[in-house]
C-alpha cells in the first residue's frame, strides 16, 4: 500500500491483487504442508501442454490461483503454464480490469514428493485491449520491459512472498499463527558475487562450449580465488533463484543440442524472475540478449536462463562470445 505512491495512476488495484495472489498462496500452502497427511502426493494422471506429467498438487494450485484470479476482480484474463490457452474472464467487474497476470501454479513440482521446496511464481502486465472488452492473447504477449509486478512464493522450512513492482525488491514471511505475510527482507540486494553455481551438469556435454567452459573455470582452484565455486542444484527454479537472491550466485540452463531454445518458460518464469533479479541488481540474459528485451510470439515459449549476480552472470556470457 505504500508503494502506490509511486504510480500516478495507482488506484489500488494492484495491492488488492496482490492481496488475492497471497491468498491463494495460503490455500496452496495450506495443502502444501498437508501433502504427506492427504491423498494428494503423485501424479494426477494427465499431461499438461508443456509435455509434463501433472502432479496432483499441480492440478489444485492451478485451481487455486485461477479461482482466486477470476473472483477477485483485479485482472481481466490469466494465463497459466499448466494450460494450452489463456482465460478471458466475462463477469462485468473482471472485463473493467486493468490487469492481466500469467502464473506458473507450482514450480518444481516434480520434487513435491520428496519434500524439497517448491513456488508459485507469477507476472502481472496492464492490460493493452479496451477497459470493457474481453481480454485478447496481445493483452499477455508483451515485453518483460512492460510487467508492472511480478513475484514468486516459495514454500519450504518457511514460507514467503518475494516481489517487485519496479521500485526494488521486498520479501514477506507468512506468520501461521495469524495467517498474514509479514515484510521480513525489505529492500533486497543480490550480491555482485557468489561461489555458487546452479546447473544439470548432466545435460553439460549437450550444452555450448562456452558453458563448458565456464563450468570448468568455476571448477578451478587457482582461478580468483583459494577455492573452486560451489555447485548447489535443487531441481527447483525458485528455491535455487531464492537462495542466489540472497547468498549470490547463478542460475544457469543452456539450450543444448537437444533443446536449442532452452526449456525455461519465458512468460511464466524467466520474465518475472528476470525482472525481481534486476531490481535486486542483477542480470538475467538469454546468453545472447537480455530477458526482458525479448519480444514474446507465444504463451508458452521457451528460452535459455543464465541468471544471478551481476558478476557471475557477466562472466558467463563472456565465455559464450
Amino acid at each position: 500500500m505504500e508503494r502506490q505512491a509511486d504510480f500516478p495512476y495507482a488506484s489500488g488495484d494492484l495491492s488488492r491483487l496482490l492481496a488475492d495472489i497471497g491468498v491463494a498462496s495460503k490455500i496452496i500452502n495450506h495443502k502444501v504442508n498437508k501433502a504427506g497427511l492427504q491423498d494428494i502426493l503423485g501424479a494426477e494422471g494427465n499431461v499438461n501442454i508443456q509435455g509434463e506429467v501433472q502432479m496432483k498438487l499441480d492440478v489444485f494450485a492451478d485451481n487455486a490461483m485461477l479461482n482466486s484470479m477470476r473472483w477477485g476482480g483485479q485482472v481481466c484474463g490469466a494465463a497459466s503454464e499448466e494450460n494450452e490457452k489463456y482465460f478471458a474472464f466475462d463477469n462485468e467487474t473482471s472485463r473493467k480490469a486493468k490487469y492481466v497476470i500469467l502464473f506458473d501454479p507450482l514450480d518444481g513440482s516434480s520434487n513435491i514428493d520428496v519434500n524439497v521446496s517448491i513456488g508459485t511464481i507469477f507476472s502481472v502486465f496492464r492490460r493493452s485491449s479496451s477497459v470493457g472488452d474481453l481480454a485478447n492473447v496481445n493483452d499477455f504477449l508483451q515485453k518483460g520491459n512492460d510487467q508492472v509486478a511480478a513475484g514468486y512464493v516459495i514454500y519450504g522450512s518457511s514460507t514467503m512472498l518475494v516481489y517487485t513492482t519496479g521500485h526494488g525488491v521486498n520479501g514477506f514471511t507468512l506468520e501461521p499463527s495469524i495467517g498474514e505475510f509479514c515484510l521480513s527482507h525489505p529492500d533486497m540486494k543480490i550480491p555482485d558475487d557468489g561461489c555458487m553455481y546452479s546447473i544439470n551438469e548432466g545435460n553439460l556435454n549437450l550444452s555450448p562450449k562456452g558453458v563448458q567452459d565456464y563450468i570448468s573455470w568455476c571448477k578451478e582452484i587457482d582461478r580468483d580465488s583459494s577455492r573452486p565455486y560451489t555447485a548447489r542444484y535443487i531441481g527447483s527454479l525458485v528455491a535455487d533463484f531464492h537462495r542466489n537472491l540472497i547468498k549470490g550466485g547463478i542460475y544457469i540452463y543452456p539450450g543444448t543440442s537437444k533443446s536449442p531454445e532452452g526449456k525455461i518458460r519465458l512468460m511464466y518464469e524467466s520474465n518475472p524472475l528476470a525482472f525481481i533479479v534486476e531490481q535486486a541488481g542483477g542480470i538475467a540474459n538469454t546468453g545472447r540478449e537480455r530477458i526482458m528485451d525479448i519480444q514474446p510470439k507465444d504463451l508458452h515459449q521457451r528460452t535459455p536462463l543464465f541468471i544471478g549476480s551481476k558478476n557471475m552472470v557477466g562472466k558467463a556470457i563472456n565465455y559464450l562470445s
